[in-house]
């Protein structure tokens, strides 16, 4: 995998998401908006009807068959005929990696043709059936509709947004902490001192121990000690490289990491490696 391809995976494992409302609509009223800027993200399947979109100053005109992702914070105007309103299904919904909103409200409509209208129709049915039930299977079952049609969404937009990941990465802060995650992927084989990845970023350590916890959910040396983990367990799994040879490629003496591993995994790495294989 690419170095984009191992920060997105890094960040998204962080990935939170809410529904906050989820339902099928196909109301006039209820579709025509005027300069709003909700703190919530709108997906919507539209599958009738006709109107229009305005993004931040960009007119859209959404045909049936076709998925959007309305940014929060964005600047929104919505029309849709009197005589043919929209048939919407959609959802408001929260998304956030750390303290990071996985859409900008500066970004334009996220909108493609569905590839499967019928499968996109029924992942929203069963996303408002769940959303109803509101207890613990449920949320989660909402959760996985959601994560489906924003993948989908993502996945099938024009080629403006195929490079998603790797826009979210290198924006503003992101680019900071891509930095510093990159750094640790090239650098486990040895010693890591809080010092220089603080400097990376150019924050004091007392500073950068709380921003990383903030976004990515440990502190940064629990971070790299996980890192260094996922990859002997790779290697124990995946190679015939001896667990002293494994040991060094994370910068850790052999008693050490066997004794460390041991405590995390609950095994010791040649049991590990014995049950993986």
């Amino acid at each position: 995998m690419n170095n984009s391809g191992n920060l997105s995976g890094r960040l998204l494992q962080n990935l939170k998401v809410t529904v906050t409302h989820a339902q099928l609509s196909n109301r006039y009223p209820g579709w025509n908006r005027t300069l709003e800027t909700p703190a919530f993200n709108r997906l919507y399947f539209i599958d009738g009807g006709e109107g229009k979109v305005i993004i931040n100053g960009i007119t859209y005109y959404p045909k049936p068959g076709q998925l959007m992702i309305m940014p929060a914070g964005s600047t929104q105007t919505t029309e849709t005929s009197i005589d043919d309103p929209y048939i919407r299904y959609y959802c408001h919904f929260d998304a956030d990696i750390g303290e990071w909103p996985l859409f900008h409200a500066e970004k334009k409509l996220y909108i493609c043709d569905s590839p499967n209208p019928d499968s996109i129709r029924a992942i929203f049915v069963e996303m408002i059936e769940q959303f109803q039930k509101d207890d613990v299977l449920s949320i989660l079952r909402t959760q996985a509709c959601l994560l489906n049609l924003i993948a989908t969404c993502l996945e099938s937009s024009d080629s403006s947004h195929t490079d998603f990941m790797t826009q979210f990465i290198h924006t503003g802060d992101h680019g900071k902490l891509a930095h510093v995650l990159h750094y640790i992927d090239n650098c486990l084989n040895k010693p890591i001192e809080i010092d220089e990845l603080a400097e990376l970023v150019h924050l004091h350590p007392n500073y950068f121990i709380p921003y990383f916890k903030r976004f990515m959910g440990v502190t940064p040396m629990a971070y790299v000690q996980l890192k260094r983990m996922e990859h002997a367990k790779r290697q124990l799994s995946y190679t015939d490289y001896s667990i002293s040879d494994i040991a060094e490629q994370v910068g850790m003496e052999l008693a050490h990491f066997s004794k460390y591993f041991k405590k995390t995994m609950g095994l010791s790495p040649s049991t590990y490696r014995n049950s993986t294989k």
